[in-house]
């Protein structure tokens, strides 16, 4: 009978003491937990945290982070010029690849820049208040000053490398573009034309440096006959190359030399033509974001048979092709986009499910701040999900 006693007396401690004290605790994670998902609705989900975000690709490539990470370290070039190597005829690798080492650098070079201005302002203020200039000498051993220096001894110590030239040609298209009101602006362009031509002798079947060109055409405003004899040469290097397509669209478009019509008729024909297996019945829905306008003044726009046409055959080809298809990415985040603003939320959580992590893709490039707009879709695609039944992240 006293140990009887004796339970129902811990029992009655415990109750009084312990389980509020445990539920207070409960309360005070919940809330936690709580104010984390209204920052974020992403927590929970396992999906990575704004902050975390990699905007230099639009899906993983672990070798190529190595190789970037360990050449702007040292600023030494020949680990990247060793994976370009290895990629060697995996021409939608190689131009994704290329694509990023040359953004890599552009980004490198203009932060550079940007230090060099800063550190420049403060010796004018720090001249201005000391009595005259230091003689003290740095014997710093730590990490090579980033300034892209990399691209331009890889260039330089090696003119024989196709790969470097690629690069290098895409880089002078980058740092054109930043800068379009530039007076520097085609004289840039035109030096990108020749570095992308160098590079086409130097490797006669890979198609990446007429894809560099593509883009250079648009700028340069070819004619269409001087285009389409470009064009002729990607068909018959890489008549199926996702990447090329992509390149290729703008110059048919409004903001380009043709139009609406010519870029849905470019789209349309090469998605038609597409053998099984390539990603090119997705390239409508790029010919449709491109001439989206600019104020939607038309219910239900993204419900329209136009957009649900395209959104179901991007759908059918990065459902065709293999998951680690380098461009597979690009088409799976233009996807999220419009499922989001089509309310189509359970396909937006299932593409968000492949590529998150990584937001270096259009659309958000096109934004300025990749991260947070990915981010914002992101969360109208939880918000929509959750809104019309879908199972909630689990607490």
């Amino acid at each position: 009978m006293e140990a009887l006693l004796l339970l129902i007396a811990l029992a009655a401690i415990v109750g009084v003491l312990a389980v509020p004290a445990m539920r207070r605790r409960q309360l005070r994670g919940n809330a936690a937990e709580g104010a984390a998902r209204l920052a974020d609705p992403s927590a929970g989900y396992g999906f990575v945290p704004v902050d975390q975000l990699d905007v230099r690709l639009p899906g993983p490539d672990r070798e190529l982070v190595e190789a970037l990470e360990e050449t702007q370290r040292t600023q030494d070039w020949e680990p990247v010029a060793r994976l370009l190597a290895f990629t060697g005829d995996e021409y939608e690798l190689r131009w994704q690849r290329v694509q990023s080492l040359a953004g890599a650098a552009a980004m490198e070079l203009s932060r550079a820049k940007e230090a060099d201005e800063t550190a420049g302002a403060a010796d004018k203020k720090g001249t201005a208040a000391a009595d005259g200039p230091s003689d003290a000498v740095s014997f710093d051993k730590g990490p090579r000053r980033q300034d892209a220096r990399w691209l331009r001894e890889w260039r330089s110590q090696r003119p024989g490398d196709a790969g470097g030239a690629q690069v290098y040609a895409q880089f002078l298209v980058w740092q054109a573009l930043a800068d379009p009101a530039s007076s520097d602006f085609r004289i840039i362009l035109e030096e990108a034309r020749n570095v992308a031509q160098d590079a086409a002798k130097l490797a006669a079947e890979d198609p990446t440096p007429y894809l560099v060109e593509l883009t250079i055409a648009r700028h340069l405003g070819y004619r269409e006959a001087d285009f389409e004899s470009l064009w002729s040469t990607v068909r018959r290097l890489a008549p199926h190359h996702m990447g090329a397509h992509l390149a290729a669209l703008p110059y048919w478009s409004e903001k380009g030399s043709g139009s609406k019509e010519k870029a849905d008729g470019f789209a349309r024909a090469a998605a038609g033509k597409a053998p099984e297996g390539t990603l090119l019945p997705a390239l409508p829905l790029f010919a449709a974001y491109t001439h989206l306008p600019e104020v939607n003044l038309v219910r239900g726009l993204y419900q329209s048979a136009e957009i649900r046409d395209a959104i179901e055959a991007a759908e059918f080809a990065v459902d065709q092709v293999d998951e680690d298809h380098p461009v597979r990415p690009h088409v799976l985040h233009l996807l999220i986009w419009f499922l989001v603003r089509a309310e189509r939320y359970g396909e937006a959580m299932e593409a968000l499910a492949v590529v998150d992590g990584h937001v270096g893709a259009v659309p958000w490039v096109d934004e300025g701040d990749p991260g947070q707009a990915y981010a914002a879709y992101r969360a109208l695609a939880i918000a929509g999900w959750e809104a019309t039944g879908g199972a909630k992240a689990p607490r």
